[in-house]
C-alpha cells in the first residue's frame, strides 16, 4: 500500500479563554464560541488523530504507524521513539490570556508523569494591536522571589512581557514561564506531552464560578529562573527552507513561497507542513494536493521527491 501527504480530523478543545478566530481566521468547523485550540497532529493519550483523506481516511495515526512504522516515522525517529510519534501540532486562539504556566523537563515528566518533557515553540499568525507574551523573567529570579509574588499577586511584576506582530517566533525551552496573550492566534510546535503546571490563572472562574487548579508546588523544581531571550530572528528568502528553531527535539524552517520549491529529502524522518498564510499545492508524482491557510500535512518519511507550489507561507518540520 503506497502512503501519500496524509491531513487529520482537527481535534477541537473548549478553553476558558478560547474564541472564534479558528473559524474566521482558518476555517475549523468550531461548535463553541470559546474553542482555544485546534490539534492538528497528535498521539496524546484519548486525543489520537484520525486520518481524514485518502485510502487511510477513518484509520488513527497510531494504527497506521504501527503498520508503517519506518515509512511515515523515517529510520532515524523510529531508531529513537520507536512506534511513539513525538511530536504534537496545534493551532491557538486566545481571545482571553492564557494562564501563566510552566512546562517540566523530559527527567522531570518522565519521573512525575512517564511522559516526555515539552519544549515547544511559537509562530504568530495574527496578533490584535496591543497583543502581548509572557516569556520568563524580566531579570535573573529564585523560588523564594516568584512564591513571595505569587502570594502577593504580583508575579506579573518580575515576567517579561513582549509585544508581538504577526510573524514573530518564540521558542520556549522547558522550565521557561509563559502564557500566550489576549488577541493572538498561534502555530504551536511541541514535544507530545500535554503536561503543564499553572501557576496563576488571573483568579478566573468558569460558568460554574470554578476556578481552576494551580500546580504552584510542583512548578517549584520546574521553573528556570534564569532570564531567557525566547525570541527567534530568522531569514525569510523566498521559495527557501529558512532555519527557524534547530533543537534536539525538531527543526522548524519557514518557508516563502512564491512559485515553486523542489523538495529532495531522506528518509530518516517525517516532515510536517503547516500553512500559515496563503495557500499552494504539493505535486507527487503528478498528483496535486491542494491546501490552503490552516492546513496541516504529514509528509510520511517514504515520500522523499516532490514539489511545493503557490503563494503563501509554510512552517516546515522535521527530526533533524
Amino acid at each position: 500500500m503506497k502512503l501519500y501527504p496524509l491531513q487529520f480530523e482537527p481535534i477541537l478543545k473548549e478553553r476558558i479563554w478560547g474564541g472564534t478566530k479558528l473559524k474566521t481566521h482558518l476555517n475549523k468547523p468550531i461548535a463553541s464560541e470559546i474553542t482555544g485550540e485546534s490539534w492538528e497532529i497528535s498521539t496524546v493519550e484519548n486525543d489520537v488523530s484520525t486520518i481524514a483523506n485518502g485510502v487511510f481516511k477513518g484509520k488513527s495515526l497510531n494504527e497506521l504507524i504501527n503498520d508503517f512504522p519506518e515509512q511515515v516515522l523515517g529510520t532515524k525517529v523510529f531508531e529513537q521513539f520507536g512506534k511513539q510519534f513525538p511530536l504534537l501540532f496545534k493551532y491557538l486562539d486566545a481571545r482571553e490570556d492564557l494562564s501563566i504556566q510552566v512546562h517540566p523537563n523530559d527527567e522531570l515528566a518522565a519521573k512525575r508523569h512517564n511522559s516526555f518533557g515539552k519544549t515547544e515553540m511559537w509562530y504568530v499568525m495574527q496578533a490584535d494591536d496591543e497583543a502581548r507574551l509572557i516569556v520568563g523573567f524580566k531579570e535573573k529570579s529564585s523560588s523564594e522571589e516568584y512564591i513571595k509574588h505569587l502570594e502577593n499577586k504580583t508575579l506579573l511584576s518580575i515576567l517579561d512581557t513582549k509585544k508581538v506582530k504577526k510573524g514573530d517566533v518564540f521558542f520556549l525551552e522547558t522550565g521557561t514561564v509563559h502564557a500566550i496573550g489576549a488577541g493572538t492566534v498561534i502555530a504551536e510546535i511541541q514535544q507530545t506531552s500535554d503536561i503543564t503546571y499553572r501557576l496563576y490563572d488571573f483568579d478566573r472562574v468558569d460558568a460554574n464560578g470554578n476556578t481552576r487548579e494551580l500546580h504552584v508546588d510542583l512548578a517549584l523544581e520546574a521553573i528556570n529562573y534564569d532570564k531567557v531571550e525566547a525570541q527567534k530572528e530568522y531569514l525569510k528568502i523566498e521559495n527557501t527552507s529558512n532555519e527557524v528553531v534547530d533543537c534536539s527535539y525538531f527543526t522548524t524552517n519557514f518557508i516563502p513561497l512564491n512559485g515553486n520549491l523542489n523538495v529532495n529529502k531522506n528518509q530518516n524522518s517525517f516532515t510536517v507542513y503547516m500553512c500559515v498564510d496563503g495557500d499552494f499545492e504539493l505535486i507527487l508524482n503528478e498528483e496535486k494536493y491542494s491546501y490552503k491557510k490552516g492546513d496541516t500535512v504529514l509528509i510520511p518519511a517514504s515520500l522523499t521527491d516532490f514539489q511545493l507550489s503557490g503563494k503563501g507561507s509554510l512552517l516546515e518540520i522535521y527530526i533533524s
